[in-house]
């Protein structure tokens, strides 16, 4: 996985929830990705509060296409 100096900001999801589905389709596509709770951390289970999602900065591209591919075509 890239080193914390290399990670760079992707995206932020609306919430803990969709985050970590997106880092995980990420993962599964070979993309080093990590969620990023920012300022707010939630001690009592899921976060409502939106999340950045980090990525390697090599792969920064590909993870922008692969998360532009889960956009339903109503959102484009």
């Amino acid at each position: 996985m890239a080193k914390a100096k290399n990670w760079v900001l992707l995206t932020t999801a609306p919430d803990q929830l969709t985050a970590e589905i997106w880092k995980d389709i990420l993962l599964q596509q070979g993309i080093p990705a990590m969620v990023n709770p920012g300022d707010i951390t939630s001690f009592m289970g899921v976060s409502a509060f939106p999340c950045r999602i980090m990525v390697g900065r090599d792969y920064r591209q590909k993870a922008e296409e692969i998360l532009a591919s889960l956009k339903p075509e109503a959102e484009e």
